[in-house]
């Protein structure tokens, strides 16, 4: 074969760096914009329907920016719901086993959350009246509803799902906790998701969602959206039981718990 017969060397295309300004500047973006949807919202919509406006707020940009993609992407994202939002039959056996593992993680990270709430609640507040709350049934299943279909899921699945794994394409998870791998994208949506709480309540207290951010965040690495959304609504839902205590409603309804007499007992000894 002669150097006539020889194929011509073959171009090398060069792939261009995947730019790692571009998932920043979108994950920011996207949540600034989310957060003037809400803001829009909690100012013009009736406070009956806020919650719920809010939700679809954040799952319209879930579905935007995840759930209209591919299956990879969306399971890459944790947000493949046990495979209810993928094409094809639902393995209910699969479905069961993740909505039980979700379950246990809520129930193991609530006894943690709930004694270490208690004593900090009362640490910072100074509780001056003895109270009990009694729920009627269905006001508490409608509550526990709400906090994990219509708050916890939407916004987990967008900060966590969304955010969090696209800043993980950025830096990527590089540091073990407990377990977890994690990056440097858990820090930033934690940021962006206690800046979001501060948009719609411009109260400094609002910041101090930035850390059970984290715990969720921790929970995102290999977890589905439903386990972080029933995790984060057992982990929070002492903060809204004593947010509940501070209205006339329940007000009305103070009675003598171990809270109250220590309380009592606290003051007649100080005086």
């Amino acid at each position: 074969m002669t150097l006539d017969d020889a194929e011509p060397p073959q171009q090398v295309t060069e792939v261009a760096p995947v730019s790692k300004v571009r998932p920043i500047l979108e994950g920011v973006l996207a949540s600034c914009a989310v957060t003037a949807l809400v803001v829009l919202a909690s100012a013009i919509v009736p406070e009956a329907y806020i919650a719920t406006i809010v939700g679809f707020v954040f799952l319209g940009a879930t579905w935007f920016f995840v759930w209209r993609k591919d299956d990879v992407t969306v399971q890459n994202s944790g947000l493949s719901l046990g495979g209810i939002v993928i094409p094809g039959p639902t393995d209910w056996r699969t479905l069961a086993r993740h909505f039980l593992n979700a379950l246990g993680w809520a129930l193991a990270v609530a006894a943690v959350a709930f004694p270490l709430f208690l004593l900090g609640w009362r640490a910072f507040w100074h509780p001056r009246l003895p109270f009990t709350i009694h729920i009627p049934p269905l006001d508490f299943a409608n509550t526990v509803f709400g906090q994990i279909v219509i708050i916890a899921l939407p916004e987990e699945a967008f900060y966590r799902g969304y955010l969090q794994s696209r800043f993980d394409q950025v830096w990527p998870p590089r540091f073990r906790v407990f377990g977890a791998e994690l990056g440097y994208g858990i820090l930033l949506s934690a940021v962006l998701f206690a800046l979001g709480h501060l948009a719609t309540i411009h109260q400094p207290a609002r910041l101090a969602v930035f850390f059970p951010a984290l715990v969720f965040g921790w929970l995102r690495p290999g977890a589905s959206a439903r386990r972080y959304s029933f995790t984060r609504s057992a982990t929070c839902f002492p903060k809204h039981l004593g947010a509940a205590t501070e209205s006339t409603e329940w007000r009305a309804r103070l009675s003598s718990t171990w809270i109250g007499r220590s309380s009592v007992r606290r003051r007649r000894a100080s005086t």
